[in-house]
């Protein structure tokens, strides 16, 4: 029988189905599995008003916006555009937390007006946009706790060296800001980064934030971002979000009785909210067998899913065309004409030439980083939901490639 991991079906439609009926690569996402998650965290959350906002950057398709919508969370957004979708998925401009990082005063400005809530990473632009909005426009401030944390160092955001965050070092500059330009700060906000797993690191963070959130007196929440861990292979540790989830709201609690009042707990869960519940389905182009290594070529690449190359993240590879057969140890590498491995030393089912794969805990950052490079051209999305197969993206064309090229007569 194949193994409990291998992927076969989502709420009773064949993945192999789905390849044949849409072609390959495409993306597929298990849209139950993005509503359990979501409740899960508001499970663990219960004790203390808590928002959900879904990190956007993770996986902006508007269809499953609006899915995380329906699952009763909000969203957080770093740039104009991705606002901008969220708004087209029917999400109120008050329920979109910017939380931008290095951008221009005008983008700011502009997210302004759409009516979103607004959170600040640097004194400069914090002094700015105090002298222009005063107190008319309330602003949440990034707080950068100085903890190492999460898994790769490319993850790991809230350190000393870390370019997000305003130092909790400078919190009486950040004072001197506020008050000399009459601000009203109504939150205060800090991610330390991802693939965290202790509670620990949450209440280090937290308390940072709760002795800097005295200084402040007219707070409406705090927001603790997100970084918890997921599964990505069988036996993994993940985040114990009930520990975490009770821990934390504890002392939220124990910090609202000091301020004085009750404020929101906010989260900013990406990865944790759509990364299981995305497949990404190739079809083995060649098996090539070298004196040391086989290597299985795939219809795609970095350009679909950058992780494994970019952060040596793992991801689960399964054979969904011979997922019974004798296992064997592959290399699965890209199309992409550079160094492109997928997946290293892995144990499959025996792989023959136009076989399906499958790569699991494709749902985050899969297509949000895909890029047409080697003019390659992107995938097709398709959403599970209610036991439907839903296209959501179309294929690529090659006109596509060429819509914006202004193509002189030389």
């Amino acid at each position: 029988m194949p193994s409990s991991q291998n992927p076969i079906s989502i709420q009773g439609v064949s993945l192999a189905s789905i390849a044949e009926e849409f072609g390959t690569p495409v993306y597929v996402y298990d849209g139950e599995k993005i509503t359990t998650q979501i409740h899960t965290l508001q499970e663990a959350f219960s004790k203390v008003p808590l928002r959900i906002k879904y990190a956007t950057k993770a996986l902006t398709n508007v269809s499953i916006l609006k899915l995380i919508k329906h699952a009763g969370a909000e969203v957080d957004a770093v740039s104009v555009e991705e606002v901008r979708l969220c708004m087209e998925a029917g999400f109120k401009a008050e329920d979109v937390m910017y939380t931008p990082n290095g951008v221009s005063m005008e983008e700011i400005k502009e997210v302004v007006e759409l009516g979103a809530m607004i959170n600040l990473d640097n004194i400069p632009m914090l002094d700015l946009f105090g002298q222009l909005y005063g107190n008319s426009v309330p602003v949440c401030i990034r707080i950068n706790p100085h903890i190492m944390a999460g898994g790769n160092a490319k993850i790991s955001v809230g350190h000393i060296t870390s370019k997000f965050g305003i130092s909790i070092h400078q919190l009486d500059r950040i004072l001197e800001v506020v008050d000399k330009n009459n601000m009203l700060i109504t939150g205060l906000h800090l991610h330390t980064g991802s693939d965290i797993l202790d509670a620990e690191v949450f209440l280090k963070g937290a308390n940072v934030l709760f002795e800097a959130a005295m200084k402040f007196p007219d707070l409406r929440f705090l927001d603790f971002g997100g970084g918890f861990k997921v599964a990505y292979k069988e036996g993994d540790v993940v985040t114990d979000i009930m520990k975490v989830g009770d821990r934390v709201s504890d002392a939220f609690l124990e910090f609202c009785k000091a301020y004085g009042r009750e404020l929101e707990l906010w989260l900013e869960p990406g990865k944790f909210v759509v990364s299981e519940s995305g497949y990404l389905i190739v079809q083995a182009n060649v098996v090539k067998e070298t004196p040391q290594i086989t290597f299985i070529g795939v219809n795609s690449g970095l350009n679909h899913l950058i992780r494994p190359m970019m952060y040596d993240a793992y991801h689960g590879v399964y054979n969904l065309s011979n997922p019974e057969a004798e296992k064997r140890k592959y290399n699965v590498v890209g199309y992409i004409c550079e160094t492109d491995t997928i997946a290293a030393e892995r144990d499959i089912s025996e792989v023959r030439m136009g076989d399906y794969l499958v790569i699991k805990n494709a749902g985050a950052y899969g297509i949000s980083m895909a890029s047409n490079y080697n003019s390659r051209l992107r995938p097709a999305e398709v959403l599970v939901w209610d036991g439907k197969a839903n296209l959501i993206r179309k294929r690529e064309k090659f006109k596509d490639l060429l819509h914006n090229q202004v193509i002189l007569d030389i």
